[in-house]
């Protein structure tokens, strides 16, 4: 029964039981993460603490296996981080995103001020821990990664690397529990009403009306007869699209932009709610008509784009009415109805609504694509070839010794590459389960392994005078900065409480937070502030660790 022994008990660096090792640390680290209190669990983050435990009982990875296997899940956690924010990086600092990313910058900065007071002025001095404590203190985990490679490039040895860890998972379980107690005590300063606060919400979404919108108007401003498309275009100053018209004389057509309208046409008009107005004004009134049960020649179909030369083209290139005698009239992009305009870029995983004959919708589909199989293939090139040049960008020196490492470069070239690998004819869709699947199987190897490595010292590391300030001074970097964020958000902004609630989660980067905050309102609006919030975050989070590192290691 030897082989037993080898395989499970520690003392052993083979590569059969170090596959036995990281199965079990991540399996039970997953399965642990699951369980809920107060409806908040912690995830995969419990495979770090797995790791810990099995670390301290004497388990141990051969030296290069365990940084291979910790750098290779770094980059591919990070490079799917990369992917997943990329398009929202750059539209998140438009209108209302400005206000909330400059208050998560805030409080990226006031997490670094306090860091440096206390190296400075408090009585911990060693910049490597005090980083791992603010990297658990703000749940970010790709900030610890970046760190460690940072601080291993410069010292070219793993002890600071685990030390950093070490603070990371003194500072982690307060640090959830710090984020949801800050949205208590702003909640019970300005006394809050949630249910208020959501009909705010609901109300604000309503009279938004962002979305496309459908109307039947029947013609009747006699000032309109007789003027093309085109012109109605120069009369109503808005993005729109009439998709169909029935005649007076009951015909139904699919108009171009020479069609001319006369009083008693019945249009399809496919427009931005909040414009809906301006149709009723100029053209007529709203008529009752069921376009889709209504007999006619023509058919709504939607057409899914899965061929790569159309990643990255504008809708008006396709001229579908010249070409297909066909009419857009929106995008489906990941559940999100876009309307059909001539300059919207599309993207792989799109899905088309035109309007037309079946044989000209047929035509349009197989140029198109319109393969969900091909959207099943994972764009493996891709991914490596983002690899590899986000490899060779983290290896330049920047200047004063300072590198993006394997952290930072694989994450800026994923972010560009999201949003401009069109030009390069690169295809960067993924489908979802691709995506968390890469993301949830790199983040599980990088943890494990520094779970792992850091679990030998741990004990004697927290359990201590030392390990009790990392947990307390943790707490304060986690609370003061949401404090003095959630009060200039309220009482100066005055920001939506739910709005606060995504905004704390997301400049924290913390899953477990947003999850309460979903849970307990019962609507999306934390979530929205979260996403809008997370690219930049995410980014300034792996920069501010990194930067600790190269000036004060």
């Amino acid at each position: 029964m030897d082989w037993i022994t080898q395989l499970l008990f520690p003392g052993n660096t083979s590569i059969a039981s170090t596959l036995v090792l990281y199965s079990f640390v991540i399996a039970a680290g997953i399965f642990i993460g699951k369980v809920r209190i107060a409806g908040v669990s912690l995830g995969v983050t419990f495979v770090l603490f797995v790791g810990i435990l099995m670390g301290h009982f004497g388990y141990e990875v051969d030296g290069n296996i365990l940084k291979f296997v910790r750098e290779f899940g770094l980059i591919l956690f990070i490079f799917a981080i990369g992917l997943q924010v990329g398009p929202g990086f750059f539209s998140s600092f438009k209108k209302g995103g400005v206000k909330l990313n400059l208050l998560a910058v805030l409080a990226i900065a006031l997490n670094v001020l306090i860091v440096l007071g206390i190296y400075f002025f408090g009585n911990i001095n060693d910049i490597n821990a005090l980083v791992g404590v603010m990297s658990g203190a703000v749940t970010n985990t790709p900030g610890l990664a970046a760190a460690q490679q940072a601080v291993t490039q410069i010292t070219n040895s793993g002890e600071q690397a685990n030390l950093m860890a070490q603070g990371y998972a003194a500072a982690y379980p307060l640090g959830v529990v710090g984020i949801i107690l800050s949205m208590f005590v702003i909640k019970g300063i300005f006394r809050i009403n949630t249910e208020n606060e959501i009909k705010e919400i609901e109300q604000e979404h309503e009279s938004s009306m962002l979305k496309p919108d459908f109307l039947s108007i029947e013609v009747t401003n006699k000032l309109v007869d007789g003027l093309t498309l085109v012109r109605l275009h120069d009369v109503i100053t808005c993005n729109f699209v009439v998709s169909r018209i029935m005649t007076k004389t009951k015909e139904i057509i699919i108009p171009k932009s020479s069609t001319e309208i006369h009083v008693g046409d019945v249009l399809r008009v496919v427009c931005s709610a909040q414009d809906a107005d301006r149709f009723r004004a100029v053209l007529g009134s709203d008529v009752e008509m069921d376009w889709e049960t209504t007999p006619m020649p023509v058919y709504s179909r939607r057409i899914m784009i899965t061929n790569s030369h159309y990643n990255g083209v504008t809708l008006g290139s396709l001229r579908l009415h010249n070409g297909y005698q066909l009419n857009a009239t929106r995008v489906n992009r990941a559940g999100v109805d876009l309307l059909a305009s001539p300059s919207l870029r599309l993207q792989m995983g799109d899905r088309l609504t035109v309007v037309g004959n079946l044989e000209d919708i047929d035509r349009l589909a197989s140029k198109l694509g319109n393969s969900m199989k091909r959207l099943n293939q994972p764009n493996l090139i891709t991914i490596f070839v983002g690899i590899i040049l986000g490899i060779i960008l983290g290896s330049i020196n920047l200047g004063f010794g300072m590198k993006l490492g394997l952290a930072g470069g694989p994450l800026v070239v994923a972010i560009l590459l999201s949003r401009f690998g069109y030009k390069a004819k690169l295809v960067t869709y993924t489908s979802s389960s691709a995506s968390l699947l890469l993301r949830e199987l790199g983040i599980c190897l990088f943890l494990a392994s520094v779970g792992i490595a850091a679990g030998k010292d741990f004990a004697s590391a927290v359990f201590n005078e030392t390990g009790m300030w990392w947990v307390i001074w943790g707490f304060v970097i986690t609370v003061v900065p949401l404090l003095i964020v959630g009060l200039i958000a309220r009482g100066k902004d005055r920001i939506n409480f739910l709005t606060i609630m995504g905004l704390s989660s997301g400049s924290y980067t913390d899953p477990p937070a947003l999850a309460y905050a979903n849970n307990s309102t019962g609507n999306d609006a934390p979530a929205v502030a979260y996403s809008t919030v997370y690219p930049l975050t995410m980014f300034m989070r792996v920069v501010a660790a990194q930067a600790l590192i190269l000036a004060f290691a």
